[in-house]
């Protein structure tokens, strides 16, 4: 499932080609490593609550 902030920057990188603003796109791809970073912070935080469970 995609997050809040991976959807929010494609669609800024979308609009952003569409009306030629550079500006919009970079924002949209920072958008979009952002929502990745927090969806890999998420599932480390998973797997740690998983291993302390197991103990």
């Amino acid at each position: 499932m995609e997050n809040t902030d991976e959807a929010k920057g494609r669609i800024k990188e979308a609009a952003g080609s569409l009306t030629d603003d550079n500006d919009l796109k970079r924002e949209g791809k920072a958008d979009r490593a952002t929502g990745k970073v927090k969806e890999g912070v998420d599932k480390l935080a998973d797997k740690v609550k998983d291993i302390a469970g197991k103990r």
